[in-house]
């Protein structure tokens, strides 16, 4: 019988030569492929996206490109590309292109997050959870994991500060794929090291993270004709209090305008947004207290999404209320329900406090990537007891979404980001 585990062990030989130059113009960044030696032996990345395929990994050598006046990060601004052996304090099974296309995306949402310590965990480029908070990473890591207990399961954990000892038992008592952070306390990286097949990767630039944020990367996107299309990378406007702008729309011969949201939601909306910029759209996100409590990615509706949202709030408080009580999973329980009394006394019990509470999203903030063009996708939200809304404003009904907020009971917040967040 064909062993088909085999293909997830193996390495692919990557066919890429060892340079690559992009040229705009007269401007040109030579790149070097990224390679380590680990056990004796040069190699790249594992496979890409797919163990079929063989992918490489290549970093900005020499060179720089300036369009605009605006200067493109370059050689000697190296962040995941700039891994190197020493960097890779334990390989586990040789990381391969989503290991580290993850860890990017945390790096992507840790660099506006700097002010505190924040941890995300990614799975498949998208945040499962996310937090960030004053008490260290223990604290952060443990909301964030809490976010989405299920779907964390064999993520990559990216932190902005070093990794302590409580917070590293914490990880290691947990099936991770990927943690990187700037540094490990000797006790930590000893701890983490006990699961052999746990890639740790130090990458000290994560703790000043703040350095690179105005420095936008060529993003470049591959057409399925070979075709290319170049864009300027997002840069998130939103880094303080004072940079969203008032939610206000003409109605008529009138202007409508919005509650401006209290120091603890516009501390937990700043938040949001900066994880928002990481999440594949069409999305939202619901977040409370430095944590997101749900996030819905992918979706092709502005309302449908919302309501996902909802659903994936309530599923994720059932299942650890569950877990709670039980150790096991919402999908164990419901099972089980169709034979044991126990099982269905136990998940219906649970069902009822979510509903009862509103799986916690009372006094939840939510962010959208896009502007709402109804107000249903809104009126769904405050329904569940969302108080505050940042959206970047600019749709035809921005007047009748403002008018949900203010008809709310209590009267909601809005404020608008000026700018959309898609990612594709």
């Amino acid at each position: 019988m064909q062993d088909l585990r085999k293909m997830y062990r193996d390495i692919q030989q990557d066919p890429f030569p060892r340079e690559m130059i992009i040229k705009l113009g007269d401007q040109e960044i030579k790149m070097r492929k990224r390679t380590w030696t680990v056990q004796d032996q040069e190699r790249g990345l594992r496979y890409g996206e797919n163990p079929d395929q063989p992918a490489a990994m290549y970093e900005p050598a020499d060179g720089a490109i300036e369009l605009a006046g605006v200067r493109f990060k370059g050689p000697g601004q190296g962040l995941v590309s700039a891994i190197n052996e020493a960097d890779m304090l334990q390989s586990g099974k040789h990381p391969g292109k989503i290991n580290l296309t993850d860890v990017d995306n945390g790096i992507n949402i840790l660099q506006y997050l700097h002010k505190k310590t924040a941890a995300v965990i990614l799975k498949h480029n998208n945040p499962s959870g996310a937090a960030w908070s004053n008490q260290g990473v223990l604290d952060a890591v443990n909301k964030a994991y809490l976010s989405d207990r299920i779907a964390a399961f064999g993520g990559a954990v990216v932190l902005n500060r070093a990794v302590d000892l409580p917070g590293a038992e914490f990880l290691a008592d947990n099936y991770l794929e990927v943690v990187a952070a700037p540094d490990f306390d000797p006790g930590a990286l000893e701890k983490l090291k006990a699961r052999k097949n746990l890639r740790i990767i130090k990458i000290s630039a994560l703790g000043r993270l703040e350095e690179f944020t105005d420095y936008p990367f060529l993003d470049i996107k591959s057409l399925q004709d070979g075709g290319l299309i170049i864009q300027f990378s997002f840069t998130n406007r939103i880094r303080e209090p004072e940079d969203f702008l008032p939610a206000q729309a003409q109605a008529g011969d009138e202007v409508v305008s919005a509650r401006h949201p209290d120091p603890r939601e516009m501390d937990d909306l700043i938040f949001a947004w900066a994880v928002e910029a990481g999440v594949t759209s069409n999305s939202v996100l619901f977040a409370r207290d430095g944590r997101t409590l749900s996030i819905g990615t992918g979706e092709q509706d502005r309302v449908g999404c919302v309501d996902l949202t909802i659903h994936k709030a309530y599923t994720k408080y059932v299942d650890l209320e569950i877990f709670n009580q039980s150790g096991q999973s919402i999908y164990q329980v419901q099972e089980q329900a169709e034979n044991d009394a126990g099982s269905r006394e136990l998940l219906e019990s649970v069902q009822e406090k979510a509903r009862r509470n509103r799986a916690d999203l009372p006094g939840a903030v939510m962010v959208s990537d896009g502007f709402f063009p109804f107000r249903d996708g809104v009126d769904l939200a405050l329904k569940q007891g969302i108080t505050a809304i940042a959206q970047p404003g600019g749709s035809m009904r921005d007047n009748e979404v403002i008018q949900a907020v203010n008809e709310a009971v209590p009267q909601a917040a809005m404020v608008f980001t000026g700018q959309r967040s898609f990612k594709h």
